[in-house]
């Protein structure tokens, strides 16, 4: 997992430097979208969480 989100990050600082260089505007989303995305992620994180304390709590 650590190494996907290592890549995933590496790849996005090196289309950075590349767009920074060649003046290409940004294609992303704004503040507000990165932070939906973020509460995406979260959301995807907590339902097994939340799967498991209710099975445990259930017995």
């Amino acid at each position: 997992m650590w190494g996907s989100m290592l890549l995933a990050l590496g790849t996005g600082l090196v289309i950075g430097v590349v767009f920074q260089t060649l003046r290409i505007p940004s294609p992303a989303p704004p503040f507000l979208g990165l932070l939906g995305l973020l509460g995406m992620f979260l959301g995807q994180r907590l339902v097994p969480w939340i799967k498991v304390w209710l099975d445990h709590r259930g017995q």
